[in-house]
Protein backbone atom coordinates (compact mmCIF):
# COMPACT_ATOMS: atom_id res chain seq x y z
CA UNK A 1 0.00 0.00 0.00
CA UNK A 2 1.31 3.32 -0.88
CA UNK A 3 0.83 6.70 0.65
CA UNK A 4 -2.36 9.30 -1.21
CA UNK A 5 -1.03 11.56 -2.95
CA UNK A 6 -2.08 15.18 -3.95
CA UNK A 7 -4.30 14.40 -7.26
CA UNK A 8 -5.42 11.06 -5.65
CA UNK A 9 -9.19 10.68 -4.85
CA UNK A 10 -9.98 9.74 -1.55
CA UNK A 11 -10.60 5.83 -0.40
CA UNK A 12 -14.08 5.44 0.48
CA UNK A 13 -14.52 4.51 4.01
CA UNK A 14 -17.29 4.79 6.78
CA UNK A 15 -15.61 6.78 9.97
CA UNK A 16 -17.78 8.18 12.69
CA UNK A 17 -19.15 11.27 14.32
CA UNK A 18 -20.78 12.34 17.51
CA UNK A 19 -24.61 12.90 16.92
CA UNK A 20 -27.23 13.57 19.67
CA UNK A 21 -25.24 11.89 22.00
CA UNK A 22 -24.30 8.60 20.02
CA UNK A 23 -21.74 7.58 17.16
CA UNK A 24 -23.05 8.01 14.04
CA UNK A 25 -21.20 6.54 11.10
CA UNK A 26 -20.22 8.93 8.38
CA UNK A 27 -18.57 8.34 4.97
CA UNK A 28 -15.77 9.88 3.04
CA UNK A 29 -18.87 10.93 0.29
CA UNK A 30 -20.90 12.39 3.21
CA UNK A 31 -17.87 14.15 4.68
CA UNK A 32 -16.24 15.49 0.97
CA UNK A 33 -18.74 15.37 -1.91
CA UNK A 34 -19.29 18.51 -3.89
CA UNK A 35 -17.09 20.49 -0.31
CA UNK A 36 -13.93 22.10 0.00
CA UNK A 37 -12.67 20.72 3.17
CA UNK A 38 -9.17 20.81 5.13
CA UNK A 39 -9.00 17.74 6.96
CA UNK A 40 -6.13 17.52 9.87
CA UNK A 41 -5.09 14.44 11.89
CA UNK A 42 -3.73 13.69 14.69
CA UNK A 43 -1.75 10.61 16.58
CA UNK A 44 -4.49 11.04 19.55
CA UNK A 45 -6.84 13.06 21.32
CA UNK A 46 -5.92 14.60 24.41
CA UNK A 47 -1.98 14.11 23.68
CA UNK A 48 0.21 17.00 24.41
CA UNK A 49 1.05 18.13 21.28
CA UNK A 50 -2.86 17.39 19.81
CA UNK A 51 -3.91 19.10 22.43
CA UNK A 52 -1.81 21.83 23.24
CA UNK A 53 -1.12 22.90 19.80
CA UNK A 54 -2.42 21.19 16.79
CA UNK A 55 -6.14 20.96 17.91
CA UNK A 56 -6.31 24.65 19.38
CA UNK A 57 -4.78 25.92 16.27
CA UNK A 58 -7.56 25.17 13.95
CA UNK A 59 -10.11 26.25 16.26
CA UNK A 60 -8.51 29.92 17.08
CA UNK A 61 -8.06 29.66 12.98
CA UNK A 62 -11.80 28.43 11.81
CA UNK A 63 -12.89 31.69 10.97
CA UNK A 64 -9.81 32.43 8.66
CA UNK A 65 -9.68 29.05 7.20
CA UNK A 66 -13.46 29.14 6.22
CA UNK A 67 -12.96 32.81 4.82
CA UNK A 68 -10.82 31.04 2.09
CA UNK A 69 -13.62 29.14 0.55
CA UNK A 70 -13.47 25.87 2.92
CA UNK A 71 -16.73 24.41 3.76
CA UNK A 72 -15.75 21.93 6.29
CA UNK A 73 -12.51 21.78 9.10
CA UNK A 74 -12.19 18.21 9.82
CA UNK A 75 -10.41 16.77 12.81
CA UNK A 76 -9.33 12.78 12.30
CA UNK A 77 -7.77 10.55 14.62
CA UNK A 78 -7.89 7.12 15.11
CA UNK A 79 -9.92 7.32 18.50
CA UNK A 80 -13.39 6.49 19.19
CA UNK A 81 -16.05 8.91 18.21
CA UNK A 82 -17.38 9.52 21.96
CA UNK A 83 -13.55 10.39 22.48
CA UNK A 84 -13.68 12.91 19.68
CA UNK A 85 -16.38 13.92 20.71
CA UNK A 86 -15.52 14.69 24.29
CA UNK A 87 -12.33 16.36 23.07
CA UNK A 88 -14.02 18.58 20.45
CA UNK A 89 -16.48 19.93 23.58
CA UNK A 90 -13.64 20.24 26.00
CA UNK A 91 -11.56 22.18 23.27
CA UNK A 92 -14.40 24.46 22.18
CA UNK A 93 -14.36 23.04 18.70
CA UNK A 94 -17.86 23.49 17.55
CA UNK A 95 -16.41 25.19 14.13
CA UNK A 96 -15.01 21.77 13.26
CA UNK A 97 -15.92 18.09 12.56
CA UNK A 98 -14.45 16.03 14.86
CA UNK A 99 -14.55 11.96 13.36
CA UNK A 100 -13.32 9.02 15.04
CA UNK A 101 -11.46 6.47 12.61
CA UNK A 102 -11.51 4.27 15.54
CA UNK A 103 -10.62 0.75 13.07
CA UNK A 104 -8.08 3.01 11.62
CA UNK A 105 -9.75 2.02 8.20
CA UNK A 106 -9.85 5.25 6.41
CA UNK A 107 -6.33 6.18 7.76
CA UNK A 108 -4.92 2.74 6.25
CA UNK A 109 -6.21 3.26 3.17
CA UNK A 110 -3.99 6.60 2.85
CA UNK A 111 -1.37 4.32 3.89
CA UNK A 112 -0.78 7.30 6.53
CA UNK A 113 -0.78 4.79 9.79
CA UNK A 114 2.23 4.95 12.37
CA UNK A 115 3.04 2.39 14.66
CA UNK A 116 2.54 3.78 18.49
CA UNK A 117 2.86 0.53 19.85
CA UNK A 118 6.54 1.79 21.74
CA UNK A 119 3.41 3.95 23.72
CA UNK A 120 1.35 1.73 24.51
CA UNK A 121 -0.77 3.12 21.84
CA UNK A 122 -1.22 0.58 19.00
CA UNK A 123 -1.67 1.57 15.34
CA UNK A 124 -2.55 5.41 15.58
CA UNK A 125 -2.23 8.02 12.24
CA UNK A 126 0.97 9.99 11.43
CA UNK A 127 0.51 13.92 12.04
CA UNK A 128 -0.59 15.08 8.77
CA UNK A 129 -3.22 18.06 6.94
CA UNK A 130 -4.76 18.23 3.67
CA UNK A 131 -6.70 20.28 1.64
CA UNK A 132 -9.65 18.09 -0.48
CA UNK A 133 -11.75 19.36 -3.21
CA UNK A 134 -14.72 17.23 -3.66
CA UNK A 135 -12.86 14.48 -2.47
CA UNK A 136 -9.46 15.28 -4.58
CA UNK A 137 -6.41 15.68 -2.58
CA UNK A 138 -5.25 19.18 -3.41
CA UNK A 139 -2.59 19.38 -0.63
CA UNK A 140 -0.96 17.20 1.66
CA UNK A 141 1.48 18.00 4.41
CA UNK A 142 2.40 14.37 6.46
CA UNK A 143 4.56 15.67 9.34
CA UNK A 144 8.12 14.12 10.16
CA UNK A 145 7.84 11.67 13.40
CA UNK A 146 7.93 13.75 16.22
CA UNK A 147 7.78 17.09 14.55
CA UNK A 148 4.64 19.59 13.96
CA UNK A 149 5.16 22.15 11.62
CA UNK A 150 3.52 21.62 8.16
CA UNK A 151 0.29 20.42 9.47
CA UNK A 152 -0.35 23.15 11.38
CA UNK A 153 -3.68 25.48 11.23
CA UNK A 154 -1.16 28.48 10.05
CA UNK A 155 0.65 26.39 7.73
CA UNK A 156 -2.63 25.30 5.69
CA UNK A 157 -3.97 28.82 5.97
CA UNK A 158 -1.08 29.89 4.32
CA UNK A 159 -1.22 27.14 1.56
CA UNK A 160 -5.14 28.11 1.12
Amino acid sequence: MSTIQEGDKLPEATMHTMKDGRPTPVTTADLFAGKKAVVFAVPGAFTPTCSQAHLPGYVVKADDIKAKGVDDIICISVNDAFVMGSWGESANAEALTMVGDGNGDFTKALGLEMDGSGFGLGTRSQRYAMIVDDGVVVKLSVEAPGQFEVSAAEAILEAL
